[in-house]
Parts: C-alpha cells; structure tokens; sequence
C-alpha cells in the first residue's frame, strides 16, 4: 500500500507535479444523484467515490474529484435528483479529460458508477481517440460482477438480484454506510407496471413476442416505490463486502496493466 497522497484534491499543485515524470493512472470516478429506492440516499455516487479512494491507495494511481451529477433521465419523475442534459455531460467529461491530456497524461481511466452513463461516456471516448489519438478505458463499476460472484452471494436467484433499488448497491451501501439506509420504508410491489399495454423491462424496454423493444420509460412508468428490479430485503452487508472486495481487486490489476501499456493509438483525425 502507497503512502503517498493518492486523493488529488488534496494534494498542492508542487506536489501533483512531481508526479508528473511517472504519467500516472488517473481514476476519474462519476456517479450519479438520483433515487435508489425508498431505502437508500440519492448520492449514489458515494459508493463510486468510496471505491475509487480505496483503489487508489492500492493501486498507487491518483483519483480525480469525483463528477456527482450524471446523465439519468429517466428519473426526474422523483424529487432529489440532480441530472445533466446528454450535451452537458459530455462536454464537462470531455474537459475533465483534456485538462490532463494538455499536460500529456495519457494514462486516463473512467471508473463509471452509472450505467446510465455510458452511452454518452462512448461517444466522449471515441472522440477522445479521433481528436487527440488516445485510448480513455472505462470501467462501468456495477456491471464487472461475474455471474458466477451473483451466484455465490445470493443462490438460487444469482443475477437476479440485480436490479435498480436492488442489488448490488444496496449490499454495498450496508456495508459502506450502514447507518445511511431506511429499510423501514421499503414496500416491495407484487407486479410491475405494462407500458403500451406491455410488461416494462428494465428503465428503457418492453417485452414483446420473447423479445425486448426499446421505450421512452420513466421510473414511475416501470414502478412507484423507485425499486425497479432486485430485491433489498435480502442484500446484506456480507455481500456488500464481496462486491466491494472483487471491483476493487478487479480495478487494481487492470490499473497495473493500463501503467504499462500504451494508450496512443497511431491513426487518427483530429477534428476541424
């Protein structure tokens, strides 16, 4: 484990500097504030943060202030969120990239505690490339779980206790932040809502003849309590740690991967 200052909010200018001659691995961790069920707080994107400090110590990479607001439109139906345009988002990832690109660390990876993210994440990635002729990574936190890992924790139902209000972060935040949760208030509901006369599937699809087809849906077309798939009456705090404990793991070896490998690419367009 490193001693030295691994958080680069706190860290003087001097300091960051002398980093500079080693191009470090630069964690840029994003979450989101929205809902996560009746139970959970809305900064959700404290667990991202959590994980990506305890990774830096690890890993000796340097984690960038963590980017709270994400691209979740889904749930503005709710009270409490705080959600970015698509444009905005971007455009803010894409300066939080470059303003270490300019001084050529190159060595950048998006640690994203939103799956709702990465779509728009993809698109800042690909034009990080044509642009400036560099590989961003990401890692999309929630879902580098092996089957095999849901399996373990919760036998019998396995990958089906993910789901939003679900798991995994509800596992986890009893593990990091126990004393944050409201189990008292949740209310499972039986069945979940049809959309075009449809059962919903997720936050974005209906099924339909075996199949799923992509729809505009809102947390409230899905459900009324914000839990849209899993169960939280059964995460726990054991489980949280193993989730913890593998994303962790996971992140710090690809870390010491990425520290050795080139992430120039030697073909690209930069824009007009």
């Amino acid at each position: 484990m490193t001693s030295q200052k691994y958080r680069l909010k706190d860290m003087s200018w001097i300091e960051f500097r002398e980093r500079l001659t080693e191009n470090p691995v630069i964690i840029l961790p994003l979450g989101s504030q929205e809902e996560q069920g009746p139970h959970a707080p809305m900064g959700d994107y404290m667990l991202t943060e959590a994980l990506a400090d305890i990774i830096g110590e690890k890993s000796g990479a340097i984690v960038a202030p963590i980017l709270p607001f994400g691209y979740a439109d889904y749930f503005r139906p709710i009270p409490g969120g705080i959600a970015l345009r698509p444009e905005s988002f971007k455009m803010v990832l894409e300066d939080i990239c470059t303003n270490f690109l300019d001084h050529e660390l190159d060595k950048l990876l998006i640690f994203n505690g939103h799956s709702g993210n990465f779509p728009l994440i993809d698109q800042v990635m690909r034009k990080l490339k044509q642009n400036h002729g560099v590989i961003v990574p990401c890692l999309n936190v929630w879902r580098m779980i092996p089957d095999v890992l849901w399996e373990e924790l919760f036998p019998g139902t396995g990958k089906a206790a993910l789901g939003h209000g679900g798991d995994p972060l509800t596992s986890v935040y009893k593990f990091l932040y126990p004393d944050l949760l409201r189990p008292d208030l949740i209310e499972l509901e039986e069945h979940k809502k049809t959309f075009l006369n449809l059962p919903t599937a997720g936050l974005g699809s209906v099924k339909f003849r075996g199949g799923e087809i992509n729809v505009p849906l809102d947390i409230t077309d899905r459900c009324n309590n914000g839990i849209a798939g899993g169960d939280p009456t059964k995460s726990n705090s054991e489980a949280g740690k193993k989730i913890a404990d593998y994303i962790v793991e996971y992140t710090v070896d690809f870390i010491s991967h990425l520290a050795q490998t080139d992430t120039q690419t030697k073909t690209f367009r930069r824009s007009r």
